[in-house]
This record gives C-alpha cells, structure tokens and sequence, in this order.
C-alpha cells in the first residue's frame, strides 16, 4: 500500500496558496448535469493566444466556443445560439481574479418576411395560398444575396468596464458605417445551398471599433461569429468507457502512452459555434502588468414560462435577474475534476469564489481512477503520492512564475502578452511542457530547453496545443518530484493528435465547418 502523505497543516498551506480548479483530461463538451439541457449556452473551449496571422502583431485572439457535437447534418433548425442568453468574455488584467473588461454578445433571431417567415403560393389559379415554408432557406445563400434565407441571425456586441452588471457599457461597432449590429452566418448546410462556404462566411468577419481602445496604426479590432470545424481532438468514446485502453501496441484499444497520433479523435465530423474577437493587446492590459487570465460565460434570466401558444419569437418569457449557468477557462475542469454533485455549482461560480472546490484539485481523482483501473500493470501507471498536489498549482493554478503569474489564485486561463509569438511551423504540440526541468524538487523553468515554447499552453491556449496529452501527463506526475511520480515521463496520451498544422494561419484560426452535404 502507498503512504499517504497528507494532514491537516499541509492541506491548510495548499489551501492558501493553491487555485481550486486543475484541468486533467479533455474539453468541457456537456460536462454538467443541468447543460444536458440546455446545449445553446454550452461553453466548450476557449483558446487565448497572441496572434500570429501575418500583420497582426500586437494582437491577442480570444475564441470562445459553445453548443457542443454538432452533426453537419443537423437540418431543418441547425444550430442557432439562445436569444434569451447572453454570451461573454470576462477578462481580469490586475490578477484579482475579478473582471475588469467583459465583452457581451447578445444575439437575435428573427423570420425573413418581417418576421412571417419566407412563404410560397401553393395551389391552382384561383385557389392559391401563400404558405410558410419549414426550411432555413429555399434556394442558395452567398454574402452578396441572402434572399433566399429563412432564419435570420444577428448580434450586437458590448464592452463593459468594471463588474459585468454595473459597470461601464459600451457599444462596439462596425468600422465601415458604424452599425451595432452584425450578422451570423448560416451554418454550412451543404454544397447547394451555400456553395462556397469559406467566401461565405469570411464576409462576416467585421473590422470593429471599441471605444476607449486605440489599435495599432492601419488597422483595427476584428470579430466574427458563427459555425467552425470542432478544434479540439479527444478520444471521447474510450476515454469515458472506463479508459478503454491496452497497454499492448499490438491491441485494437488505444495505448495511453503509445504513439500521440493514433487515429482516435471521435469528435473529427462535428462542428461548433465560435465567437471570436480580435483585440490590441495594450486594450486587454493594466498598465503594470502584461498577464492576464479570462474565462467565459453564459447566463440566462432566472424565470422562464413556457408560452402555452408558443411562436417562433416567443416560445417562453423570461424573467429577473441574470444567472450564470456556464463558465469556462482552462480546458476540462468541470468535465473530469469537479465532482457530479458540484458541476451546476462550479458553472455559476466565478473565479473569486473557487476555494469552495479546493478539495478537488488538492486530492484530484482522475490519477486514482487511473491507478485502479491499470495499476497492476506497472509502479509506473500508479497515481502521484505527493499530496496534496502542490505540483499542479504553478501550471493550472497560479501561472508559473516569472511568466504569467497573477496575484490571487483563481482558475481561468492566463497569457503574459508581452511573450512573442511562435511561427506556426515551429509550434510545439505539447506546449511549454518541454520548457520544464524535472527534478529531486519537483520542476523548474527553463526557456533554454530544446523545443522549450513558451507562447503555448499553459501561458495562454493555441489551437493547435494538444491540452489533452499536455493535462493528462501533469496529472500523472510530470510536475512532480521523480521519487513520487513513477509515471511523470511517461507518454501519456489519448491517442487524438492535435497540432498547429490542422488549424488556418488567419483569424479566426478554425477551419471551414464541416458541410451538411458534399
């Protein structure tokens, strides 16, 4: 039997100093019990990076994606966000883990035909009725003629300085013509009906003015909203069937520390809502620090009625104050970490209140789930025995030190913007991982690694960072002294590759939506 190494002085010291929250396995893709039911407010991930598009130097792109596994195929309503919602990015630029800029979508959607819906005149001459169709469109849709779409889009979009609700509200707007509102695409039915998809939707990507934010000469914020080829690559099914793995390469299953490319990301076909923005970095910052940590949300009113005559405008009414039901930072908390009984509580909580789930990431579950399941094949597959877990708190917890620290120990996703870029060729898969020593101590920093990129995850989060390998092997020890840690080097993996090369170079960085139809 293992020793145990825990009591109450170095729980309380863990305590002190250590962020509730550590992401250990995939993306939050309904992750709580209550979003089971309500997928249009499902935050799935969210990326936070300089980006490195050509000529965009000096820009950070925060993408924040929700409704999660959408089938291409998913006619006749596809996949509309919530208009009684609203969508945000919460960003804390002075390490209190407390917003100070938040950036709200509120969207909109309506029926062509002033809200009646497009109809078609059905019957003989003399006995015509003019009858609402039941499809999104009846003919093609390009940027340039949209008369044939049915289900009609829009978003307006604010930033707030200060607390979410009462602070300062600003209108952001359309750099040409100045408008508050901007369109969403329709998502990528097929071929036919929208036949180059990629023009499409390239034509909603706006150039926009926020007020109070000054960019860099000749150029100007960007945002866009709407559908995108699912980004993060997980083994979904083997993962949760217990960790269906073999630790034989020969076997059929995946090998969790086998070959980082082993075909299995299962979330390949599906596609998801991105609403991305584009911002100066100088406009996310305080003035005396280059770090900060973001996070996302989504909250709806506290009532709802069902309309016993319902309409499309308005199958409920919705009531009272706003209520947070989805929260997102680092990647996976909530899905693998947080227990079952505290998931709806942890998507209504912020940053500020996460001490209440230090048990969860003091005594994290996953490594001995692992152990059980697998321990018997070697010392090495067994959980790390340093506890509490002091070895996840740099990484997942405060930032590391001298990079992308902040001051109260809080999760959300952290990047110092004053760090470089990487060029997408020379983009480490698994992160800064490789920039850390592992040692009698447990792990010290150190830029001058070979492969050492400090641009990637955990100091902010890129597309193509693989966080699933990168979490699983600091879960299992990677961090951790040698002597409490036996599997720490192994190669752990979900066997789903995931890479900068799978992703565009340009904003808003994921590809092209899968089509409904070739």
């Amino acid at each position: 039997m293992r020793l145990r190494k825990t009591t109450k002085a170095l729980t309380a010291a863990m305590l002190a100093t250590a962020l509730p929250m550590t992401p250990l396995w995939a993306s939050s893709h309904r992750e709580a019990p209550f979003l089971t039911e309500n997928p249009k407010v499902d935050g799935t991930d969210f990326y936070m990076f300089r980006s490195y598009e050509t000529g965009r130097d000096g820009y950070v792109t925060l993408i924040a994606n929700y409704l999660p596994l959408q089938d291409s195929y998913g006619g006749p309503n596809y996949f509309t966000l919530d208009p009684d919602a609203i969508y945000e990015i919460h960003v804390d630029n002075n390490g209190d883990a407390k917003e100070d800029l938040t950036f709200q979508f509120d969207f909109d959607s309506a029926l062509a035909a002033a809200g009646n819906g497009l109809a078609l005149s059905i019957g003989a001459t003399g006995q015509e009725k003019m009858v609402a169709v039941p499809f999104a469109n009846i003919g093609a849709v390009t940027a340039a003629d949209e008369g044939a779409r049915n289900i009609l889009e829009t978003f307006s979009l604010k930033v707030i300085r200060g607390d979410r609700r009462s602070g300062t509200a600003s209108a952001i707007t359309n750099a040409t013509g100045g408008g508050a509102t901007f369109k969403k695409p329709l998502d990528n039915i097929g071929t036919k009906s929208i036949p180059n998809y990629a023009a499409y939707a390239g034509a909603h990507v706006y150039q926009v003015d926020i007020p109070g934010c000054t960019p860099p000469t000749g150029t100007k914020a960007r945002v866009f909203v709407g559908q995108r080829a699912e980004g993060f690559a997980v083994n979904l099914g083997q993962i949760f069937d217990l960790v269906n793995a073999d630790f034989d390469d020969a076997s059929p299953q995946f090998n969790p520390i086998g070959a980082i490319d082993q075909g299995k990301n299962t979330i390949g076909d599906k596609n998801v809502t991105s609403l991305a923005l584009e911002i100066p970095a100088a406009c996310l910052n305080d003035a005396a620090d280059s770090t900060i940590g973001a996070w996302t949300t989504a909250s709806v009113r506290q009532a709802r009625v069902i309309n016993p005559t319902g309409s499309y405008k308005q199958p409920s009414r919705e009531g009272g104050p706003w209520v947070q039901v989805s929260r997102l930072g680092m990647p996976l908390v909530n899905e693998v970490v947080i227990g079952i009984k505290d998931k709806d509580r942890f998507n209504g909580s912020s940053p500020s209140q996460d001490g209440q789930f230090a048990d969860y990431v003091t005594h994290p579950t996953l490594p001995e789930v692992i152990e059980i399941l697998f321990g018997s094949v070697s010392p090495a597959v067994r959980a790390p025995n340093n506890f509490p877990r002091t070895d996840l708190v740099a990484a997942f917890l405060t930032g590391v030190s001298g990079v992308n620290a902040t001051a109260t120990p809080s999760e959300m996703l952290r990047l110092n913007t004053a760090l470089p870029t990487t060029a997408p060729a020379s983009q480490q898969t698994l992160g800064a991982a490789l920039c850390f020593d592992r040692g009698a101590g447990g792990s010290t920093l150190d830029t001058g690694n070979t492969g050492c990129d400090p641009a990637g995850f955990p100091n902010g989060r890129r597309p193509g960072d693989d966080v699933t390998d990168i979490a699983l092997r600091v879960a299992m020890g990677y961090l951790a002294p040698t002597a409490q840690s036996a599997g720490g080097e192994l190669g752990w993996t979900d066997g789903a590759a995931q890479s900068a090369a799978d992703f565009d170079n340009t904003f808003p960085y994921l590809k092209t939506p899968k089509a409904g139809a070739p």
